[in-house]
């Protein structure tokens, strides 16, 4: 698959999200991004899937990226601001979000996640290997 403007401005969608697939918290969290998105408005990209981005992977592998179709490269919490403001359900809190101040602070919170990020994926795939299955 094609990598950036390309993408974005190749899907008819409102935006384009670029996510790693091989990171469970990440995969849930679009798990449920997608069940909100009613109207097919995000075109999903699995960054784990072989040629979905020809460059900068390193680059979207470390932050979530977003793209509008017709706009610039978002990272981080503006990245995450761009999604909620597709859905519906979520334009309240994007509107709040979009205030500068609020804005800073998701984008701090974010930043200290990516950090604890690697020992979470730890955690979780320990979890999901070592979950014991409860009888029906």
């Amino acid at each position: 698959m094609a990598d950036g403007a390309s993408v974005a401005a190749a899907d008819p969608r409102a935006l384009t999200v670029w996510y790693d697939g091989d990171c469970p918290m990440c995969s849930a969290e679009i798990g449920l991004i997608r069940r909100l998105d009613r109207d097919c408005a995000i075109a999903f990209v699995d960054l784990s899937v072989p040629g979905a981005c020809s460059t900068d992977l390193t680059a979207r592998l470390a932050r979530l990226h977003a793209q509008p179709r017709e706009g610039p490269m978002l990272a981080g919490a503006a990245a995450f601001v761009a999604m909620w403001r597709v859905l519906p359900l979520m334009r309240p809190l994007a509107a709040l979000a979009s205030i500068p101040p609020v804005l800073w602070v998701l984008e701090r919170a974010y930043r200290m996640f990516l950090k604890l990020r690697p020992t979470l994926q730890a955690v979780v795939r320990w979890g999901l290997a070592h979950r014991v299955k409860r009888p029906r």
